[in-house]
């Protein structure tokens, strides 16, 4: 639907798409999104259209106070190719926040990928590293890569938080830890959250998305797949995609009752860096066996970590959520389980 032929009428200074308001209202209105903790936001629902095309390619949600930048909430694709976000429960985000909000210290400082971080910032006022939008990576199918800066400025445009130049040497910083190996990936980080109360929240789509920015260095590729109610079947067919590429281990999320998303690790080096090492692979240890850093919170495709404490000497540790059950899985991880 998006290669064969509006962005060729465009010239590389035009964004291929446009966003549309088809809605605005309080969160009552979106009962979907599950933000009725948050009734003072403004949501703002929009259709992005291809230029010339009626049907939308995409829609997006976006969360807003008064008149600061609003932020993207929620994002609904419409096509088979990655686009500008990657889909996710909402009530993923939701549940995070809250957790967040009642758990973790007032001055806690939250490191995440700039997206989830902007995210967090709004529901739970937390300091996060990154305010701005980064667009790193930016997600378009090969055929807009020659509207890449165009398409920058015009999603700045949307959330009126254009980059900030060292939030992206920070990030930059950021996102090269989770390349480390385990140990100095981790101590990279400490470096960044300084003495301060952090906590290290990842999602199984950051994978995609550090591929996507190293692709020399991390190596992972992805596939949908549909849950027909022939659960070992669908194992069988992402077996068989292992088996047929030669991947290295894969793990799952869920996007819908009906619908979920395969990550496959393409090599063996990708698995021992400081992302792949906190997210659950199968016949892989599991990050619950973590004892540095230590889990707090896991839910859906969340995996949240305590980085930091402000004193060293404090002995007491925070948890967002009573520590995992062993023998329990959630949504996302439940098919990675089963055939470990």
């Amino acid at each position: 639907m998006l290669g064969g032929y509006a962005w060729l009428l465009l010239t590389p200074d035009e964004a291929p798409y446009r966003y549309q308001l088809a809605a605005t209202g309080k969160v009552d209105d979106y009962p979907d999104l599950e933000l009725e903790a948050w009734p003072d936001l403004t949501i703002n629902q929009y259709d992005i259209h291809l230029e010339g095309t009626d049907q939308p390619i995409a829609q997006a949600w976006f969360g807003q106070r008064a008149n600061q930048p609003q932020v993207l909430l929620n994002w609904k694709n419409e096509t088979r190719e990655p686009l500008l976000a990657l889909d996710q429960k909402a009530a993923e985000l939701s549940a995070l926040a809250t957790a967040i909000d009642k758990y973790a210290p007032r001055d806690a400082l939250l490191l995440s990928w700039w997206d989830t971080s902007r995210q967090l910032a709004l529901l739970t006022g937390r300091d996060v590293l990154f305010h701005s939008t980064l667009h790193e990576p930016l997600i378009v199918p090969p055929e807009w890569q020659a509207h890449a800066q165009a398409i920058r400025a015009y999603e700045n445009e949307q959330t009126g938080a254009a980059a900030d130049p060292q939030e992206r040497e920070l990030f930059l910083r950021f996102t090269q830890s989770l390349l480390n190996p385990l140990a100095s990936g981790l101590a990279d980080l400490r470096q960044l959250a300084g003495t301060r109360d952090a906590y290290l929240i990842v999602h199984i789509s950051d994978l995609y998305k550090l591929g996507l920015l190293y692709p020399d260095k991390f190596g992972i590729a992805y596939k949908p797949y549909r849950l027909t109610g022939n659960l070992h079947g669908m194992i069988s067919h992402v077996k068989t995609e292992m088996s047929n590429h030669g991947y290295y281990a894969y793990t799952v999320q869920s996007l819908s009752d009906e619908l979920i998303r395969a990550f496959f690790l393409t090599d063996e080096a990708s698995y021992h860096t400081l992302l792949a090492r906190l997210l659950p692979f199968t016949s892989q240890p599991s990050p619950l066996e973590l004892t540095s850093p230590r889990l707090i919170y896991q839910q859906g495709g969340y995996w949240v970590y305590q980085l930091a404490e402000k004193a060293p000497e404090a002995q007491t540790q925070h948890n967002l959520q009573p520590a995992p059950d062993h023998d329990k899985t959630t949504d996302s991880t439940h098919l990675t389980d089963q055939v470990q």
